[in-house]
């Protein structure tokens, strides 16, 4: 069984890379199936997940790290939705099934299982030239704005790896693969990073 895991800075394409990865490479594919999953699980709504996910950790402390495989004594709705998120991407890779998983700290949640880590990066222009091409349905953010939501999702995505990992979310070291999107048509991205990973795949055999 393959893993592979992408995390990514928010409006670098990772999404994109992702799901054309697994069609290239015949992976199944998780990303919003993860929040479905856990909006069934837990009760929650489906959008409040997403919600939760963009907001970040400021007012906790970063104390969870070591209780997260044990007894958490808060009861707040993101410590829960973290916890369901980490037994859905377990059940996920229990199955035994070569697959991609966009996001949601995976790197860190499937250690054990050894899954080849992609970090996906752009430069802020890029970014934004992509956040306002894809924006949803009548979002309609000045360029101030949109770069505060930039900033605003990746600090999140680094308070929650924060809490999982002493690993910082972002640093080069802590994966396998680095890609840059900026000046790139994604589509045209994937041979070369579908290549990379099973190198490294029979490396590792």
């Amino acid at each position: 069984m393959n893993i592979i895991t992408i995390s990514r800075e928010f409006g670098s394409g990772g999404r994109e890379l992702g799901k054309r990865l697994a069609d290239h490479l015949g992976y199944d594919y998780y990303d919003s199936e993860i929040i479905a999953a856990v909006a069934k699980n837990s009760g929650m709504d489906a959008d409040y997940i997403r919600t939760l996910g963009d907001d970040g950790w400021q007012q906790y402390p970063i104390t969870f790290r070591s209780t997260l495989g044990g007894t958490l004594y808060t009861q707040s709705n993101k410590v829960q939705l973290l916890l369901e998120q980490k037994r859905v991407i377990e059940g996920i890779a229990a199955l035994g099934k070569d697959c991609i998983i966009v996001g949601r700290n995976a790197d860190v949640l499937l250690k054990k299982y050894q899954p080849f880590n992609i970090f996906v990066c752009a430069e802020t222009e890029t970014k934004l030239k992509r956040s306002l091409e894809r924006a949803p349905e009548g979002e309609q953010l000045t360029e101030k704005q949109l770069r505060r939501k930039l900033k605003k999702i990746d600090k999140a995505r680094a308070q929650t790896r924060a809490l999982l990992s002493s690993s910082p979310w972002g640093q080069r070291k802590e994966y396998h693969l680095t890609v840059n999107t900026t000046g790139w048509e994604i589509k045209k991205m994937v041979p070369a990073v579908a290549d990379f990973a099973m190198a490294w795949f029979g490396r590792m055999e």
